[in-house]
């Protein structure tokens, strides 16, 4: 089993952190975000870990004798979105864990051996512009909507992929780059085009399980949670 960590993104919305920091390596409660991956992904075995770069990507150069994990750059990072990012480490994608790397982790919910491929997600309360996950009885995922809501499980940017789903994905991913209209698509465009081709559901984890960090707004609203804890 692998990891695939996407931290090739600017962060614009975190500045001025981010203007000598990569969004995946500022610190949440004393700890970079992306240390925090890496450490819960070793605690389950998962050692063969891929951080994908883009800007400022000398800033992530100690992770590799820190951890152990391989760096592959995306130097087309300011100009496609995370699909190209993908594109890059497609080979790995097949039994793999992929964690976007403005994603802080507060707690271990990754599992050890996934049986099938999923999307690890919780309920939230009131959102917009999100990725929404349609399930049915048994928790399969059969469509995923993008837009406003509440209550809904939408996508954190958690997710494992089976072999067999993998390889599928690759291949949409190779058809999207070589069509050359993938400017504005994002890697999960490729699940979502195709899931009914996909054996993909939900894991279901706590809402307070892991948070996503867009803004200084939403960073300080965190370090405030932690600190009351």
């Amino acid at each position: 089993m692998k990891a695939i960590l996407l931290a090739a993104g600017m962060g614009t919305r975190l500045r001025p952190l981010t203007l000598t920091t990569p969004k995946s390596l500022v610190e949440v409660n004393g700890t970079p975000m992306l240390e925090r991956q890496v450490e819960y992904l070793q605690e389950i075995g998962v050692d063969d870990i891929y951080v994908v770069t883009g800007y400022l990507k000398e800033k992530f150069e100690y992770l590799k004798e820190k951890y152990g994990v391989t760096l592959i750059h995306n130097d087309k990072y300011d100009q496609y979105n995370n699909i190209y990012t993908m594109y890059l480490v497609r080979e790995f994608l097949p039994d793999a864990y992929v964690i976007e790397s403005d994603v802080f982790l507060k707690n271990n919910f990754l599992v050890k051996n996934p049986k099938t491929s999923g999307y690890f997600s919780a309920r939230k309360p009131e959102f917009k512009a999100e990725w929404m996950i349609r399930f049915d009885a048994r928790y399969k995922i059969y469509d995923i909507e993008v837009g406003d809501g509440e209550n809904d499980y939408i996508l954190c940017g958690v997710s494992y992929w089976s072999e067999s789903d993998g390889n599928k994905i690759i291949k949409k991913l190779e058809e999207a780059v070589a069509d050359g209209h993938f400017k504005d698509l994002y890697w999960d465009d490729m699940v979502k085009n195709n899931i009914k081709d996909l054996d993909v559901y939900l894991h279901e984890i706590h809402p307070d399980d892991s948070y996503e960090i867009d803004s200084l707004e939403d960073l300080e609203k965190l370090n405030q949670l932690l600190n009351q804890r």
